[in-house]
């Protein structure tokens, strides 16, 4: 049997394919685990983080996260996990909820950025921001997102996620709100938004269960749950968060009382757009901290 011999140029080709390739498959197994493994999600949860009127102790919340991202990027500290996926060139944008009833907590933004810093990303090069993204100069040249959120019930949406945290990305945002908000993660796919997301932390201190009407808010429905949910995959954590805020309204309620509309959108987001994985089989769901009344 004779060899197959290449020329030059046939070779240069080959090995340009098999780069980008690899590239390829390093890209998305950064981003949700190499194939054939579980995707990793991390609840964490501490009893201290809130006192008894909800005020945050930012040292246990600091901890929380770090502890957070050191076993989901498998390091021994919590800089190096930052280190692993942040650059010290990178520009870097922290997308946030601003809504007046239920932000992002501040207390977080500042731990994140402060994270992002110690990465060694100049101040100038960081930006946290909500409803001005599309024109806020850090985020039009952000080559890392970092994607955080209170979870809540949503009129529209059935819950309010880290998938729908993105909608202002989208030119316009009511395009998405058809059938339940079932394609927001479509907007996952836009030029500023794809293959930039490196870390993604569902607020789970304080969620809210229940609501009614556009912008529904109640005291009655918010519960001290103390935890953050923090992974790669957006939709992994959107799931997990799904589940808890499901588990509760079953306590609540005494009877399972189902989301109106249905929360589609994180379903979907796996299935029909392949973001990421909404099966809790085959998700690695990494709990640590305070157990009781966890919900999953």
């Amino acid at each position: 049997m004779s060899a197959k011999y290449f020329t030059r140029r046939e070779f240069i080709k080959t090995t340009a394919l098999s780069a980008a390739s690899s590239m390829v498959i390093s890209s998305n197994s950064f981003l949700f685990g190499k194939p054939g493994n579980k995707t990793k999600v991390v609840l964490i949860r501490d009893k201290n983080v809130l006192d008894e009127k909800g005020k945050i102790n930012v040292d246990v919340l600091e901890k929380m996260l770090d502890d957070s991202v050191k076993l989901l990027f498998d390091t021994k500290d919590a800089v190096t996990a930052w280190k692993s996926f942040i650059k010290p060139q990178d520009v870097v944008g922290i997308k946030t909820d601003v809504w007046n009833y239920f932000p992002t907590p501040s207390e977080l933004e500042n731990v994140i950025k402060k994270r992002v810093m110690n990465a060694g990303v100049e101040e100038n090069n960081v930006s946290i921001d909500d409803r001005g993204v599309r024109n806020n100069p850090v985020f039009q040249k952000a080559t890392v997102l970092i994607n955080s959120r209170p979870m809540r019930t949503h009129y529209w949406a059935g819950v309010g996620t880290l998938l729908k945290n993105y909608i202002m990305f989208a030119e316009r945002p009511s395009a998405y709100h058809p059938d339940s908000c079932a394609d927001l993660a479509a907007i996952w796919k836009l030029p500023e938004v794809k293959d930039r997301t490196r870390l993604n932390i569902l607020v789970m201190l304080t969620p809210q269960f229940h609501s009614v009407g556009p912008h529904g808010y109640s005291p009655e429905y918010i519960w001290q749950y103390k935890g953050l949910i923090v992974s790669s995959d957006p939709v992994a954590a959107d799931a997990v968060g799904l589940k808890i805020i499901e588990a509760k309204r079953k306590v609540f309620f005494k009877e399972d009382k189902p989301l109106n509309p249905p929360a589609k959108h994180i379903e979907l987001a796996d299935t029909r757009h392949h973001l990421g994985t909404a099966d809790m089989k085959k998700m690695d769901l990494i709990k640590i901290g305070w157990k009781e009344s966890i919900l999953i």
